[in-house]
């Protein structure tokens, strides 16, 4: 029992001791952005989704860690206007896709970080959309009070599968890529 109580003290203080040592810096989520592009076989739409919070950790000025959530509810269509931009968001929001009435938000934590050069890491994180996880690796580049990364989702993982030559036949021009692409911009 007094190893137990030892280990577990020893516990505390390594972790404690690490949280110390790191420095968590906010993002501005009225500065940061996310813009997405969707594809299908005749074209593509394009747009923008917020940042609810987010921070990345560093120590010693090395990324460390990080997470993020991102409000579902403004995901919005910058390609289109009008009409055609409240049928295109009523649809993305839909349970055919984002689910936002009850899927609100998605989040993003880091689980691992690998350093590239400096200031420029590779990222293992575990994304959440529509209540499922899965894990995605991307690129991070990180210079001053910004940092930016640019990779791909595959939507099917998250039970996005409207539209998906993966899981329907016969689909012709109305088929949608799997995959959709994100540009982050962060600014702390």
């Amino acid at each position: 029992m007094k190893n137990l109580k030892a280990i577990a003290l020893s516990l505390v203080v390594l972790f404690t001791t690490a949280t110390i040592n790191a420095q968590s810096k906010k993002i501005d989520v009225s500065k940061s952005s996310i813009n997405w592009v969707g594809k299908k076989v005749t074209g593509q739409h394009n747009g923008t989704v917020n940042f609810k919070d987010g921070s990345l950790l560093f120590k010693s000025n090395t990324l460390v860690g990080g997470k993020f959530t991102v409000d579902m509810t403004s995901i919005t269509a910058t390609d289109l206007s009008g009409e055609q931009q409240q049928k295109f968001n009523g649809h993305i929001k839909s349970e055919d896709f984002f689910g936002t009435e009850k899927f609100n938000t998605a989040a993003l934590m880091i689980k691992k970080i690998s350093t590239k050069s400096k200031d420029n890491y590779t990222v293992i994180a575990d994304l959440t959309i529509k209540g499922k996880t899965s894990a995605v690796t991307f690129d991070i580049a990180v210079k001053g009070n910004t940092a930016s990364a640019n990779f791909n989702v595959d939507r099917t993982k998250y039970d996005i599968k409207y539209g998906s030559g993966s899981f329907f036949d016969n689909l012709g021009d109305k088929a949608i890529s799997d995959e959709f692409e994100l540009a982050v911009d962060l600014k702390f």
